[in-house]
Parts: structure tokens; sequence; C-alpha cells
């Protein structure tokens, strides 16, 4: 009998010894090939993701790039993340390279959690679902569409600090940051401007937004399971809204052009066809996503750089006050105001640069191509990094000093201020963003200054830059 379980033992024993040594060769030969760019391919599975992820965690995203620069002596190294062989391009050559070559070369890749968020994409792909979302928002987001959203975004920031900013002492910003940019996006992008409307999507969306870049497993208490259970329940509460428009629209209860939603539903393919509540359901819920994460972050870190930094803080407020001191009392601002904000835009941009909302983005590589001399096999994932450029000496001398004047003139050199991409992928709402981020700057400066509460609060990153404890200030408003 103990003969029988030792060779039983054993025979287990091998089984997965067997298992592994294939699971590993099948890992290594997904990175074979000729003339593949240096670097390490870490773990089955794994690969290096959990390298790649915990720099951010720590604070320190650029790390993991700089490095592999550092030990590979090159801005173009392998890896593999999130179970995929990966090449990084790091620098302004390799920036370049990927916005030029776009539906080229190489088309936007997502992980797989994103499709299985958004249903409607699996029909298609998220690749298809991004580049119908680009057809569809030029006309609302472009400069000249925006400049008659200046004075909603104006009163939406003004009834935004009457409720959760006056007559406090202290507040936390990052959550407050967050809940005017989902307030901003609720009112522009549906007409929804009740903040008990907007409060009953408020929860839920967090809970979507922080479990949408996660590990796929659909399990109870996991942050995937989380997010498709929020994202559930909030494509449910758009289908309503979307069929209250419907009937609206039909009774002429609603303008045509009054908001993103109404254009969805009147719009057509080129085969004349109406999309579905479910496909618009998810476009309204992959654009409340995209306008309002990335610049909550970047007004969060605002707050947080004039904090630290008193003379930024005066010449901004100096600017503001000048535009304040030209309006009528109860005037909204308007499109004039926010073109003369110049300097508070460059401590804006100087703010994205430390602290890009958008640390970087995948591509996949659609055919076998050559990079620095380097093969790139057709199907690998390819990953561009903000901090490759943004923290580095050769694209901006001492990178570590907050300095403002480098947005001055012609700015930076191309291709090393990348906040919102670049390319035929550039982020749509760059103009929308920053119009909601210097509203906001006009309506903080001109009411308060302030203190960081914690000094040396620890930043991390999961997967946008964000103070540990949301960074809580003590306020000092201004006298009358």
């Amino acid at each position: 009998m103990e003969v029988f379980f030792l060779s039983l033992l054993l025979i287990s024993v091998l089984s997965v010894s067997i298992r592994l040594y294939l699971l590993l060769y099948k890992h290594r030969s997904h990175f074979t090939g000729p003339n593949l760019p240096p670097g390490k391919i870490g773990w089955p599975m794994v690969g290096e993701s959990l390298e790649f992820l915990s720099t951010g965690w720590k604070g320190h995203p650029e790390k993991f790039i700089f490095d592999r620069i550092s030990k590979y002596s090159s801005e173009v190294f392998k890896t593999s993340l999130l179970g995929e062989p990966a090449v990084v391009f790091a620098g302004a050559a390799g920036n370049k390279f990927l916005f030029s070559n776009e539906n080229k070369l190489v088309h936007a890749w997502w992980p797989s959690s994103v499709d299985k968020v958004f249903p409607s994409s699996t029909q298609t792909s998220s690749k298809e679902e991004a580049k119908k979302m680009r057809k569809l928002l030029p006309q609302f987001l472009k400069p000249e569409a925006l400049q008659r959203y200046t004075g909603i975004m104006d009163h939406i920031a003004q009834r935004h600090f009457a409720d959760s900013w006056d007559n406090r002492d202290e507040v936390i910003v990052f959550p407050l940051a967050k809940r005017f940019t989902f307030w901003l996006a609720c009112r522009l992008f549906m007409s929804i401007e009740d903040p008990a409307h907007v409060a009953k999507f408020e929860k839920p969306f967090h809970v979507l937004a922080s479990g949408l870049i996660t590990i796929p497993i659909d399990l109870p208490g996991t942050p995937f399971h989380r997010a498709i259970k929020a994202s559930n329940f909030i494509r449910k509460e758009l289908r309503a809204i979307i069929k209250q428009r419907k009937i609206d629209l039909a009774e002429s209860k609603a303008s045509k052009t009054q908001d993103i939603l109404s254009h969805m539903l009147l719009a057509t393919d080129e085969g004349g066809c109406h999309m579905n509540e479910m496909n618009i359901a998810d476009k309204i819920l992959g654009l409340l996503i995209g306008g309002h994460d990335t610049a909550s972050s970047a007004i969060t870190f605002l707050v947080k750089y004039m904090a630290e930094l008193p003379h930024i803080y005066e010449k901004v407020y100096k600017e503001q006050m000048e535009i304040a001191n030209s309006k009528a009392p109860g005037e909204l601002l308007n499109w004039d105001d926010v073109q003369k904000m110049r300097y508070s835009w460059n401590v804006a941009c100087e703010v994205m640069r430390l602290a890009p909302p958008l640390q970087g983005a995948f591509r996949e590589a659609i055919t076998d191509f050559v990079f620095n001399g380097f093969s790139i096999p057709k199907g690998w994932k390819l990953y561009w990094s903000a901090n490759s450029t943004h923290k580095s000496l050769e694209c901006f001398p001492q990178p570590e000093k907050f300095d403002p004047t480098r947005f001055e003139g012609a700015g930076p050199a191309p291709y090393t201020f990348v906040p919102f991409g670049g390319g035929p992928r550039m982020c749509p709402g760059k103009e929308y963003a920053r119009l909601e981020i210097l509203i906001f700057m006009h309506n903080l400066v001109k009411r308060f200054k302030w203190d960081k509460l914690l000094p040396d609060e620890k930043i991390i990153v999961d997967p946008m830059p964000m103070p540990a404890k949301g960074l809580p200030v003590r306020l000092h408003p201004h006298k009358p």
C-alpha cells in the first residue's frame, strides 16, 4: 500500500513538473525570434506585471522604464505585461513612431477586462467602438463647440463650490475633484444637473472606474466583479434616461443638439441604422469615465502644487483676479475669459508633466516591422510611457523642478509633452479638459488660499496618480 501511495505521489509530482515545464516553454516560446529588443520576460502568466504595477503603487512609475533603459542601453525593450509579450517604446522617437503609424503598423489595444465590462464592444471589439466614438465626438468637443459650454461649466463650478467648499475649514480634495468633474460630465453629456440625480450614479461609477483595469477575475469580492456589477446598475439607469430622451425628442421637449446623448440617438451609420440603446449606454458610460477621471487627477495635483509653491499660487491668483474683477456681479465666464488664462494653463501643463493623469497606453502590432534595428512581431503589445519623456533630462532640463515657463513661446519639443497622447488617437477631449481645469482653478483661487494637512502625503499611481489620503487641506477664505 505504501509503495502504491509513493508511486501515486511521484506520478503527481512528475505531472505537475511537466505542466510547469510546458507552461514555461510556451511562455518563453512567445519571446523567441530574430533580433528582438533586449529585455527580460519574467515569470509565466505574470511576466513583469507586478514590478510594473508596484513602481506605481510606490509613487514612482517611471522607475520601471528608466531602470530598463539604463540596464539595456536602449529606449526600446521587451517585457511581458498583463500576460502578453510586450515592447516598451520610450523617448520622443518612440512616441513619434507609434503616434505616426496608427492604423498603419499599430492600433489601439485594451486588456480583456474592458471588453467584459462593456458588453456591446464584444459584438465588434473595444478598438472598433473607439473608432466609432472618435467619429461622433469632434463636433461636440472641438473649441468652436465648447464655446457655448463655458458659461454652463462656470455655473456648475459655482454650485459645486457653494455646496462642497464654502463655509468649511477643511476638505479632502480628490473626492471633491471627482465629484465636480462627474457632475460636469453628466450635465454636458446627458443634461443631468440635479445633484441628487448625479449622486445616484456617483458611487457605483467610482466602483466601476477603480475596477476597470484590473485582473479580470469575476468572483465575488474582487474589484473586477464589483466593476461588472456597478456597470450593470449604471447601464440600467442610463437606459431609462435614454428611453425618456427618445420620448422627449419625439415630443420636441428636448433639442436635437443639446448634448451628446441626443446626437447619438439621432445619428445613423453608413447603412442608415440607428444605434441600439445598449450600445448608446455603453458609449455614454465610456464618455463619463474618460470625461472625468483624468481631469480630476490633474485638478487634485494643481491644488497640491499650488499649496507647496506659494509664488506659483500668487501669479495664478493675480491672473484670475484680473479676470474676476472685469466681470459684472453674477456674470459668468465666457470663452474670451478662458483664453486670457495663459499663465494658469502653463501651470496646469507643468502639473500634468510631473504627474501625468494618463501614464501611457497600449498599442498592438498589426504586422511585423522594424524599429531602431529591432524586429517587432505582429500581435505583440506595445506600450508608450508619458514619463519616459516628461521626466527625462534630455527632454526637460532639471525635470524634477516645477517650472511653468517651459510652456512659454513654442513650448516643449514635439512628442516630448504627451499628457493627452498624440497622433490620430490624441485624446479628443483635450480642449474639454482644458476648459474644466481652468474654470475650476478660477473658482478655487478667487475664493481661497490653502495649506496641506499632510505635508509628506504619499502619492500612488493606480493607474492614475493620486494622493494616498485624498489630499486633505485647510482652507483660508479671502476677505471680501
